[in-house]
């Protein structure tokens, strides 16, 4: 017999939408110009590779949010724990919407997430830099 699932992945991001902050690209450039957000890129490798990625943006795979995010967790990372607002960015807007409500359920503040995700930012001329994978070793 088919599982039935009772929320589904429209419902989750129409519940994200509703709680979360969401920027155009040039709000979320201007925030970072400013030096008031960090850029969280939580596409996984493959993706970076492929297209790269807003310079600057810090990469965190949608895997290990909350593990990173967590100050308690052993892999927590010491970017989460900075008085900044989080913009995330996915490749086309769904993961990061769902990754900055966890976010914030998770009590990190401000946070918010860029609308078309890295397809919008490219698309309205932001700045890509290609991505090289760290070495080994």
């Amino acid at each position: 017999m088919a599982q039935t699932i009772t929320r589904g992945i429209k419902t989750l991001l129409d519940d994200a939408n509703k709680e979360i902050e969401t920027m155009n690209v040039a709000d979320a450039k201007a925030a970072v110009a400013r030096g008031e957000a960090v850029i969280v890129d939580i596409r996984d490798p493959r993706e970076l590779e492929r297209e790269g990625k807003i310079p600057g943006s810090f990469s965190c795979t949608r895997g290990m949010l909350e593990f990173w995010i967590d100050p308690q967790s052993p892999y927590a990372k010491p970017i989460f724990q900075e008085d900044k607002k989080f913009v995330f960015y996915c490749a086309g807007g769904l993961r990061s919407a769902l990754a900055a409500k966890t976010a914030q359920d998770m009590g990190l503040k401000p946070v918010a997430h860029v609308a078309g995700g890295f397809a919008a930012w490219r698309d309205a001329g932001g700045p890509v830099e290609k991505w090289e994978p760290k070495k080994k070793g």
